[in-house]
């Protein structure tokens, strides 16, 4: 029986002295799946680690490493851990989106999909799987109504869905290259579609050169990601 090594050091770079592992389990989440991870888990071997998209929602990914190297596997279960130092998203701040006062040059529009219908853990991972480099913050008023905003990361696109209490149709202001409630409502849809499908009928597989694909029920139906 082997004693227990402490290593202090990058966890995204594992710990090539020690390789191969059967069992490899994160105890942060990651955004994507390190390379050096796959290479220090030997083939047949578990990766187990709390994965999620930027724009929120996050499961435990359970991943069997093959012997090409690519591993892949279901999710889980819900999670909420801090994430790993090296993958933490860059958020710019309000004023980086808005350099004159709500709506500025904005768009207008109204849906009927609530903004209360969009804010469940396994909601953002829905949507977060499908539209890419996208995050949210939430500003609440009196009466329980509240604005959500929503950004893209690279600082080109904002969007803000209105909510209101017993409302059937909530205004949207959307503003930049992206049409980000747009982007948001298709993907909540595609789910909506497919049954609401919990953590568990998702699936992940990962390939050399960072090459991440999810999948609902098996590996060959990918979900859909729009260019």
């Amino acid at each position: 029986m082997t004693d227990p090594v402490l290593v202090a050091g990058d966890g995204s770079l594992g710990a090539p002295e020690h390789a191969p592992y059967d069992r490899l389990i994160a105890t942060c989440s990651i955004g994507h799946v390190p390379s050096a991870w796959l290479a220090q888990t030997r083939p047949g071997g578990l990766i187990v680690a709390p994965w999620g998209p930027t724009y929120g929602g996050e499961g435990i990914v359970r991943l069997t490493v093959a012997e090409d190297g690519s591993a892949s596997g279901r999710f889980t279960g819900s999670s909420a851990f801090m994430r790993l130092r090296q993958q933490r998203v860059e958020r710019p701040p309000f004023k980086a989106y808005l350099t004159e006062p709500w709506p500025a040059d904005s768009e207008e529009r109204s849906t009927a999909l609530s903004p209360d219908q969009v804010g469940d853990w396994i909601d953002m991972f829905a949507i977060g799987v499908q539209v890419p480099r996208m995050f949210c913050r939430v500003e609440r008023y009196e009466g329980g109504s509240y604005t959500l905003w929503l950004y893209d990361t690279d600082a080109t696109s904002w969007a803000t869905a209105d909510y209101e209490p017993d409302a059937v149709q909530y205004d949207v202001r959307q503003s930049g290259p992206r049409h980000l409630w747009d982007e948001l409502e298709t993907a909540w849809r595609w789910w909506d579609a497919q049954g609401r499908p919990d953590f568990d009928r998702f699936g992940l597989t990962v390939k050399a050169g960072d090459n991440e694909t999810v999948w609902l029920d098996e590996p060959d139906n990918p979900v859909p990601v729009p260019t």
